[in-house]
């Protein structure tokens, strides 16, 4: 496989990335005949650090061209990590993505050089309350006590989301606390918050913990709430989190969902794109081993539309693996015929 050759010796790298605007430029670091792509993750001990080390365990194995740097991150600063050339590849969230593209808050002005690579799973925005909170819809957490997740992380900025559909924001509170999830259920259990809402898959471990001590339940969000959402980001899915998901949660409540998705700058080359994909493709199983949300990836999950960019590269791919599916058929149909 040949990787970016076109760029010629590593002195000429080196001058295209001193002459590029500093946090501007794509430029991996190169040393010899290979290079380091940045991959941004999320924090340690969450779900999106441990699939990036396997990410980068399938990508650099069995060839010594590209290898990997795994960082960790959040959904709104890995964007931005590739729009400043921080960062070659990443794990981000579909409507953060969609948000950072568009210029929409938390992002001041449109954001350049983000493409999909690959969409993964399913993530669910999950608002917890404590059963007797009152709180069975979003205009019941006025005068409410929140937690929710660091200000600029997904989390906090889709509970932003929920509030300004609903004609509030945290003024309207009584209070808000951003922390962990650590910190969240911690405040639930003491009785010092009402609602806590995050943006993970599911069942969550935060939940399931709060959920041990304290008897809690989930906000069902309604066809018109999410109608309101839908003004804010189109991308915006509704589904349900299944009965059962949780202790005591005996019926389906309706939410709304986004997916995970595999970034990359746009101007990665398209054979480094279709190496990732090569190994995605035959590492899967891997990747569950690490992050069970990704069980049963397929095509038509990794082709979905989320509203970011496909990578040329990656268009390329999937055009090829269509072709190559549609040959496979023929062929077993000429032998049925035979």
């Amino acid at each position: 496989m040949q990787f970016d050759k076109k760029l010629g010796s590593l002195k000429s790298i080196l001058l295209i990335c001193a002459l590029a605007t500093i946090g501007v430029s794509g430029c991996s670091e190169n040393t010899g005949d290979s290079k380091t792509y940045k991959l941004v993750t999320g924090p340690q001990g969450g779900a999106w650090y441990p699939l990036g080390g396997a990410l980068k365990a399938l990508i650099e194995n069995g060839q010594s061209e590209i290898k990997v740097q795994v960082l960790p991150g959040g959904g709104v600063s890995n964007v931005l990590a590739l729009h400043t050339g921080q960062a070659q590849i990443a794990l981000a969230q579909s409507v953060t993505s969609l948000d950072a593209i568009e210029g929409k808050a938390p992002f001041k002005e449109p954001l350049q050089n983000i493409c999909n690579i690959a969409t993964f799973y399913r993530q669910y925005f999950q608002v917890v309350t404590l059963a007797e909170s009152g709180v069975n819809s979003p205009y019941d957490l006025k005068g409410k006590v929140l937690a929710t997740q660091p200000r600029g992380a997904t989390g906090e900025a889709i509970t932003n989301h929920l509030l300004l559909a609903h004609d509030m924001d945290y003024k309207t509170l009584e209070n808000v606390s951003f922390g962990s999830y650590t910190d969240s259920v911690t405040l639930m259990k003491d009785g010092n918050a009402d609602v806590f809402t995050l943006t993970t898959t599911i069942p969550s471990g935060a939940v399931m913990d709060l959920a041990s001590s304290r008897t809690m339940k989930l906000m069902p969000m309604s066809i018109e709430s999410h109608k309101k959402m839908l003004k804010i980001n189109s991308k915006y899915e509704r589904g349900v989190i299944p009965k059962g998901t949780y202790p005591e949660q005996n019926e389906d409540v309706p939410t709304i969902f986004w997916y995970t998705h595999l970034a990359a700058r746009c101007d990665v080359s398209n054979d480094v794109v279709a190496h990732i994909l090569d190994v995605v493709q035959s590492g899967s199983n891997e990747l569950v081993s690490v992050t069970r949300a990704i069980e049963g990836l397929d095509m038509a999950t990794m082709t979905r539309d989320i509203g970011v960019p496909m990578h040329p590269g990656a268009t390329q791919w999937y055009a090829e693996q269509e072709q190559e599916q549609e040959q496979e058929q023929e062929q077993e149909q000429e032998q049925e015929q035979d």
